[in-house]
């Protein structure tokens, strides 16, 4: 089998981690929505013993984290759940209880809007009240790029599939507000991105 590999994961992963080890230090379970090829599960479920690390994904994804999980995974990091934004999660992933952890990263810019507004949706029903979601990715604010290179990511972006783009930083908090969510941090990240943290009252 050949292994999905991303670089921006291996690029990124340290300064994600510098938060999580903060935000979800309190935290049980951590549902991933969106693993990819499974290095952040990996490297975070390793680096976080105290609690687990749930990813989630589509079947074509799977292959690959389960790979990693099996052969490189640490005794915290679980097989990865079926889970599509367009089902509700307890019928697509099969979630059986609320966990106090949800993280996501570079899928907010690659789904649809709709899916987008979903993910809230899911977010709201599956975390437990006072639970932290982290959404890691590039943002818009004020309705501008932050760099010329987000500028060109999202051309390129809207090139390959014109539902995708970088969303608004202010259209993402208002609607994290509607489902009961409410901002607590924004952090800076590398090459442009940010990490925000929410936390579900």
């Amino acid at each position: 089998m050949e292994l999905t590999y991303s670089q921006a994961c291996e690029n990124n992963k340290t300064a994600i981690l510098a938060v999580l080890q903060r935000v979800f230090l309190q935290s049980k379970q951590v549902l991933e929505i969106g693993s990819g090829t499974g290095q952040h599960a990996l490297y975070f479920s390793a680096n976080l013993p105290q609690l687990t690390w749930q990813p989630s994904d589509l079947l074509i994804n799977h292959p690959s984290i389960i790979y990693r999980q099996e052969n490189e995974g640490s005794a915290n990091l679980l097989p990865p759940l079926l889970l599509d934004l367009n089902e509700p999660w307890q019928a697509s992933a099969s979630l059986t209880k609320k966990v106090d952890g949800i993280f996501t990263a570079n899928t907010l810019h690659i789904v649809s809007w709709a899916l987008v507004e979903k993910f809230f949706v899911g977010v709201a029903e599956n975390l437990s009240a006072g639970g932290i979601l982290c959404i890691y990715g590039p943002f818009n604010y004020h309705g501008q790029y932050t760099s010329q290179s987000n500028a060109d990511f999202d051309l390129w972006l809207k090139d390959r599939d014109s539902n995708s783009a970088i969303r608004d930083f202010e259209k993402i908090t208002e609607l994290a507000s509607s489902v009961g969510l409410s901002l607590i941090e924004d952090n800076t990240m590398p090459a442009n991105n940010r990490l925000l943290v929410f936390k579900l009252q």
